[in-house]
């Protein structure tokens, strides 16, 4: 299915929200798919979002917008090195990944 932007849902308190930019914005370059950044979406990420076990949502997250007006979400936490720093360059791999299994769809 074709993906038509990704969705960045951030906060400017949450210090991983700045890796989830970064992430996104290096994925929109490489793909070339348009990025969109709401702060602090809570409507958004309590219809789309992962939720913990208590039903609460985490920021930030990450969706694609697929054809259709479908949302999908693909990531919660930025995934950490070996160090426990996040992994820049894998979560931009996954989120490729996710993107290329939606087109083949």
């Amino acid at each position: 299915m074709k993906v038509e932007g990704i969705i960045a849902i951030v906060a400017d308190w949450e210090e991983r929200s700045k890796y989830v930019l970064q992430v996104c914005e290096e994925v929109s370059k490489i793909k070339n798919i348009p990025i969109e950044i709401k702060k602090e979406d809570y409507d958004f990420l309590t219809t789309y979002g992962e939720k913990d076990e208590f039903g609460g949502v985490e920021i930030p997250q990450v969706f694609l917008k697929l054809k259709g007006g479908i949302i999908k979400h693909i990531m919660t936490r930025i995934p950490d090195n070996e160090k426990g720093l996040p992994d820049i360059e894998k979560a931009v791999k996954n989120i490729i990944e996710k993107i290329e299994e939606e087109e083949r769809e």
